[in-house]
């Protein structure tokens, strides 16, 4: 009565290997929430990122700070270091451009040489990045020196 003589699909089965791959992944899924839901396992990648941390050997070292007031060949450095992290926010001369003018004899956040070395190593809210990770500390103290000598100017 319904014979039509086309071949009809819904006599096929399906492959053997689509059904495993099928039950394969809904018992991964399964393992997985239950595995890594904190309600269900109590695991949290916070506390392996702290225990992580804890076990980590602390690569930073204090390194005292060297002082380059008037030493030429720092200062120098130090203007040549300026010229190529500093200036495009503080202007070539220093006066200011989208940062702070730093030759006024008073800064925001501290005129002192630690105070200057203390906003280019950690940064300043509101615009400073921190620099401490990418020039290190005797590059900020030779910074320091020169903007301390065009202070003194």
């Amino acid at each position: 009565m319904h014979d039509t003589g086309e071949p009809l699909e819904s006599h096929n089965k399906i492959p053997k290997g689509w059904l495993l791959f099928f039950f394969g992944m809904i018992i991964f899924v399964i393992g997985y929430i239950v595995s890594y839901t904190p309600a269900i396992s109590g695991w949290s990648f916070y506390k392996e990122f702290d225990r992580e941390m804890a076990s980590a050997p602390k690569t930073e070292q204090s390194v005292a700070v060297k002082h380059y007031a008037g030493d030429k060949e720092a200062i120098k450095e130090g203007k040549e270091i300026y010229a190529t992290t500093c200036a495009p926010c503080h202007n070539a001369d220093a006066t200011g451009g989208i940062g702070p003018n730093l030759t006024a004899a008073t800064l925001k956040f501290g005129a002192t040489e630690k105070s200057i070395y203390e906003s280019i190593s950690n940064g300043r809210p509101n615009g400073m990045p921190p620099f401490h990770q990418q020039i290190g500390s005797e590059k900020i103290s030779k910074v320091t020196a020169f903007l301390e000598s065009l202070r003194k100017k």
